[in-house]
């Protein structure tokens, strides 16, 4: 195993490219979707059942963690992997989001961010440095500076104001971080949908030097034509040698569409979000498992699908236990969903490794268009 964090690019088609990003807890193949562990576990998920599913990372919650059962529990715990039971690498969100989003709950200044608890109601102080120590407890192998992120829209001073502040941090970040071999720390690149203040900030991210690169505030409200349009450029400001993470997406088009664009890495709550609440995600678009039609259908969600609800269970199956509640709804379709987004990865790995992304993404997009199976 390396002993430090690397990244090569191995194939590019166009803008997308594929490599392998390497730790000492095991290589991540690129492009990669990070299903969320927010509170150290996919929900509904065994850790060895993500790993069924092609995960090579997972992402883990600074905030939520920080809050409960706290970084210093889990530290004197052996750490988030052993605490967890996933001995392979970990990306830890520096908790700025969230933070962000409690916006009647905080005060933000230069310092950091004053808030109370959405658990409790405590007050809590969140910093540049406080994010950096909670992540070490963490023990996390690839750590996130800590930002703000406003919501869109949102006007080019506040945008702008906020960009900056944020590059402050991230230079407070990376000062906190420290040499910590074998371990990554990431940079936000900030600038709302903005060419100028994006080519800013990333000008400064570079500057501080980075392991990789994030881009951050999309996938806020903005939509998807607009987030492309930004995709469209936001990339090419950072470094070709670093990976390019996008936060926060998202859908499978929207996925594929940041990868067409230079994007390596991804996360999102939605195949898990939806797995729960009954919605199913397949190569013919998304299926409401709850919806009357499939009562009496024998057939898998999807007959291609090697995940064990397609395997083993039929769509009235699947509807029955959702509708009478089950837990095993939750587990099933969870897996389905995590399963197929993790297909669709290797998919545009294979493509790009063989020159004919053009190709599968339009056989991607052109399936999905014909919609669910007719109903029996």
């Amino acid at each position: 195993m390396p002993q430090r964090f690397s990244f090569s690019v191995n194939a590019t088609d166009g803008k997308a490219r594929t490599g392998v990003i390497s730790t000492p807890r095991g290589d991540i193949r690129t492009p990669a979707f990070m299903p969320v562990g927010t509170a150290a576990t996919v929900k509904a998920m065994m850790p060895e059942s993500v790993r069924a599913t092609g995960a090579d990372i997972l992402l883990g919650n600074t905030y939520h963690l920080m809050l409960r059962p706290t970084a210093e529990r889990i530290a004197a715990l052996g750490g988030l992997h052993k605490f967890m039971n996933w001995d392979r690498p970990i990306l830890t969100d520096s908790g700025g989001f969230q933070v962000m989003s409690l916006s009647d709950l905080r005060k933000l200044t230069e310092e950091g961010v004053t808030f109370r608890s959405h658990v409790d109601g405590s007050k809590h102080f969140l910093s540049p440095e406080r994010s950096m120590e909670i992540q070490k407890l963490l023990g996390s192998d690839i750590v996130m500076c800590f930002d703000e992120c406003p919501a869109l829209p949102a006007d080019r001073d506040r945008i702008a104001s906020s960009m900056r502040l944020s590059m402050r941090w991230a230079a407070r970040s990376k000062e906190a971080f420290g040499d910590r071999p074998g371990h990554a720390l990431f940079g936000i690149q900030q600038g709302g949908l903005e060419r100028d203040f994006r080519e800013e900030s990333a000008s400064a991210l570079k500057e501080i030097g980075f392991d990789g690169y994030a881009i951050g505030g999309l996938a806020v409200g903005e939509g998807q034509e607009l987030m492309f349009q930004t995709l469209d450029f936001a990339p090419g400001f950072l470094p070709e040698d670093k990976p390019r993470y996008l936060m926060g997406v998202g859908k499978p088009d929207d996925i594929v569409g940041a990868v067409k664009r230079g994007v390596d890495m991804m996360d999102c709550v939605l195949p898990s979000r939806s797995g729960r609440t009954g919605q199913a995600w397949t190569r013919r678009g998304q299926v409401n498992i709850k919806n009357a039609r499939h009562a009496d259908d024998p057939r898998p969600l999807d007959e291609h699908c090697t995940c064990p609800a397609c395997r083993n269970y039929s769509r009235a199956y699947l509807h029955h236990v959702f509708r009478s509640q089950e837990i095993i709804s939750s587990m099933l379709l969870t897996w389905h969903n995590l399963h197929y987004f993790q297909e669709i990865m290797q998919g545009m790995r294979d493509a790009i490794a063989g020159g004919t992304f053009e190709a599968w993404e339009k056989d991607f997009h052109d399936t999905r268009a014909l919609g669910d199976i007719e109903p029996i």
